[in-house]
């Protein structure tokens, strides 16, 4: 089993809890998904999760999943921005302190692939068959504003670091919006949060048969 990620930090991570389970089948690769550099047909499946969305070219990253597969596989992105407000009021609010769209124009974010229809066609365009879009209901509890507030920046690694360069002025209006925008979503213990997700799975076609040898 390989577990991979763009970020070094995150394949790191991901060895720590491997060998802290004492799962001796795993290793981990520094990969990016707009370029896999791996060999044709070297995976019995593929599971992306939450990452085909920030390829730069979606196209060409599903294609690359095709390549390594043998037959199997599965992505799986976030669903509508609307269904996902536990991130979206995030991007909202920030886009209005910022007085800019977040993320920017031209910039694959969380949402990138957020419509069933074309994440199936990009499945099957990269050679896939019998490729399906299931939605996934992806709800998230946190215990308090803060916690939620720590962990979803801390998911948007360059929304992060902007938050960071804040003024403190900003900083608190941005507090502010966000209390009033996850005021719906309070609860006696926290703050529930609705979400959905979607799962696209596919198998790679098996090889054509060869027809008569050419005279």
């Amino acid at each position: 089993m390989v577990l991979s990620d763009v970020a070094a930090e995150m394949t790191a991570i991901a060895a720590a809890r491997a060998a802290a389970l004492g799962l001796a089948n795993v290793r981990t690769l520094t990969l990016d998904l707009d370029d896999l550099a791996q060999p044709d047909q070297a995976y019995d499946v593929v599971l992306c999760r939450e990452g085909l969305m920030f390829a730069f070219d979606p196209a060409r990253a599903a294609a690359g999943i095709g390549r390594v597969l043998r037959p199997g596989g599965r992505v799986a992105v976030w669903g509508p921005r609307a269904r996902n407000p536990w991130l979206a009021v995030v991007f909202d609010a920030v886009g209005a302190v910022l007085g800019a769209p977040v993320p920017p124009p031209g910039i694959p974010g969380p949402f990138a692939l957020d419509n069933p229809v074309r994440l199936g066609r990009l499945l099957t365009g990269a050679g896939l068959a019998d490729v399906t879009v299931e939605e996934v209901p992806t709800p998230l509890h946190d215990a308090s504003f803060d916690a939620w507030l720590t962990r979803t920046t801390a998911l948007a690694g360059p929304l992060a670091k902007r938050l960071t360069l804040l003024p403190d002025p900003a900083r608190r209006e941005l507090r502010g919006r966000l209390e009033e925008a996850v005021r719906p979503y309070r609860s006696p213990d926290g703050l529930d949060f609705p979400g959905v997700s979607l799962v696209a799975a596919g198998r790679r076609r098996p090889p054509a048969q060869g027809g008569d040898s050419p005279r």
